[in-house]
């Protein structure tokens, strides 16, 4: 049986326009956009009517960095699949990449089929897989052709955790020469992890073992040279490259100067490095280990310049590098030792809310807003104009945003799995309403109204932001 949804009377923002516009849904996609009070709309028929007066009716987000499940540190993210999309879902996000992890030894197929395992039937939300790539290998190389004509296009490689994740230059280099052939995008996590555990090890000796000293010992001087190093082995394999999250006045300084030469660099941040800094890792009693991730918070003086790399566009989309380890059991594994602490933060439900509160803060547009994160991390990883978009065609992942209600973000109200909100008692302006995704109601009126197993697999193609 086919139906017809007809949202009516909100104002239509995409990443190009905003529009007071009635919107025609057909079963899972787009099927009609019309001024509202215009014939055309006034005559449309419908199953089901949303009423979006005073509402925004924007895209569902595209949050292209999560990791749901990821092993890390002798534990697991505390997301699974399943409720890590619901809490994306109650958090306007209607689209999710995750990382599948290749095991040194083993084959990238190993670890995405792992990976598939882990989500399939789980979702409540679509999906998709980048690929982390630990072992480069003649084997591996043969293999990332493969995964580009399956839909899995971008590819993940860590300079920083030897041992665990790490690549080599030369490694690094040989990746990036196949993605440069087959099309896939090559995704760096920039920091000088060799340099960064002799820091390590120095301030344990010293008795520095505070969370506050995750921040120290991972310089941004260190992120920034790593981020050079990663553009020059991009430019010497002629491949684009996508750099994660960027938390530093000086990575984004080496990012523009990349662009200013016309290179295919492209720089995504966090939530947490626009909102939160070191004197969240400085907190007493061991709550700075709720705020431990790498890249790490970085002093308040950082957050201009991913502002401004925002507005300028040398910064191209906000992710949020969720991965949520409970404070209880998890974060308390590096009680006396910082370095022993999950690397990570919870956040896939609250990114839209934060950049919407930018909006009312007057960092960026509401159009801009949109295009971070939605649009461009859409196109970025070859879902445009499938996703990321209100338009004709599009799946109709559709969010009723109410942009003058406020909340306070707390670890009592949310719906991700973990113990702690990193954003505790803030207040903001906005609010998601209802959330369709493909046309069926995940969220109506503040309701969980999904279930899991709705959320699908969806292939990408290749990068679609290339200059």
């Amino acid at each position: 049986m086919s139906t017809r949804t007809v949202i009516r009377g909100g104002l239509v923002i995409t990443a190009s326009d905003e529009l007071h516009a009635d919107v025609l849904i057909e079963d899972t996609r787009i099927a009609a956009i019309a001024a509202t009070g215009t014939s055309a709309a006034d005559a449309w028929t419908a199953d089901r009517i949303i009423d979006a007066t005073g509402k925004y009716v924007i895209p569902g987000g595209v949050d292209a960095h999560t990791h749901m499940e990821l092993p890390f540190g002798g534990t697991f993210a505390s997301d699974t699949f399943e409720t890590g999309t619901r809490a994306a879902a109650w958090g306007g996000t209607t689209t999710i990449i995750d990382f599948a992890v290749q095991s040194v030894g083993r084959s990238l197929r190993e670890g995405l089929d792992a990976w598939n395992a882990k989500a399939d039937g789980k979702c409540a939300i679509d999906y998709g897989f980048h690929m982390i790539v630990s072992d480069v290998n003649q084997d591996t190389l043969k293999e990332m052709d493969l995964l580009v004509e399956e839909g899995v296009t971008s590819f993940k490689q860590f300079m920083a955790y030897p041992g665990v994740f790490y690549s080599d230059d030369g490694q690094i280099l040989r990746a990036m020469q196949r993605s440069a052939e087959n099309g896939g995008l090559i995704m760096m996590h920039a920091e000088n992890g060799i340099a960064i555990d002799v820091l390590v090890e120095q301030a344990l000796a010293r008795g520095e073992t505070d969370p506050r000293f995750h921040g120290e010992v991972r310089k941004a001087l260190l992120e920034a040279e790593a981020t050079h190093r990663a553009i020059k082995l991009a430019q010497v394999a002629g491949a684009p490259l996508y750099v994660v999250h960027v938390s530093a006045t000086e990575a984004v300084a080496e990012l523009a100067r990349a662009r200013d030469e016309g290179l295919n660099v492209f720089g995504e941040t966090c939530p947490q490095y626009l909102f939160l800094s070191t004197d969240n890792l400085a907190e007493p009693d061991f709550e700075g280990a709720k705020y431990v991730c790498s890249t790490p918070l970085r002093p308040r003086e950082h957050q201009a310049a991913l502002w401004r790399g925002l507005r300028t566009n040398d910064l191209q989309v906000v992710s949020t590098d969720h991965c949520p380890f409970c404070f209880t059991g998890q974060k308390e594994l590096g009680r006396g030792d910082f370095s022993k602490i999950p690397n990570g933060l919870p956040g896939v439900e609250n990114r839209m809310d934060l950049l919407h509160q930018a909006v009312v803060d007057g960092h960026i547009s509401r159009r801009r807003w949109i295009e971070i994160a939605c649009a461009t991390p859409a196109r970025m990883f070859g879902l445009y104009p499938k996703k990321g978009t209100i338009a004709p065609g599009a799946d109709a992942d559709v969010v009723i945003y109410d942009p003058h209600a406020e909340q306070i973000m707390s670890a009592e109200t949310h719906h991700m799995n973990v113990d702690y909100s990193a954003y505790e008692g803030r207040r903001t302006t906005g609010r998601v309403e209802t959330v369709l995704s493909r046309g069926t109601s995940v969220i109506t009126d503040r309701e969980f109204t999904g279930r899991a197993g709705h959320g699908s697999y969806t292939p990408r193609s290749t990068c679609q932001y290339l200059l």
